[in-house]
């Protein structure tokens, strides 16, 4: 089974470090799709199933915080794990980003292994959560 990424931030270059990051990391990833702000990406995820959602905190239009809220309110948005990547390291936003229901929080810089760790993990939990 294949799994469909979406990453999203409003930096072309960071977007494509992640989906680089993504692809080398050895998961079984069909496909990856990109967003541009937390807006465009609710448009993807109402319109095409993804697995998980990569998604920076700070972008204009809607940032990641308002789109982890937005996917909160919709049934089948609630149950896709969510890992913010970014340069913020504010622990108290990061404990209210998971109390919204982020999965997990990766630092920017990050390692292309940290990726692989993250996601390897969430997508066996999903996985394990849909055969279990």
């Amino acid at each position: 089974m294949s799994y469909r990424i979406l990453v999203v931030d409003d930096s072309p270059v960071s977007r494509k470090m992640v989906c680089k990051a993504v692809s080398m990391s050895g998961l079984d990833i069909g496909e990856i799709l990109e967003a541009g702000n937390g807006k465009e990406a609710l448009e993807v995820v109402a319109k095409t199933w993804v697995d998980i959602v990569l998604a920076d905190i700070n972008m204009p239009v809607m940032s990641g915080a308002e789109m982890v809220a937005e996917m909160a309110k919709r049934d089948f948005m609630s149950t896709t794990p969510v890992v913010i990547i970014s340069s913020e390291k504010g622990r108290e936003r990061m404990e209210s980003l998971q109390s919204m229901g982020v999965s997990a929080y990766l630092p920017k810089p990050f390692r292309p292994e940290q990726i692989k760790q993250v996601v390897g993990d969430l997508l066996r939990e999903k996985k394990g959560e849909a055969h279990g």
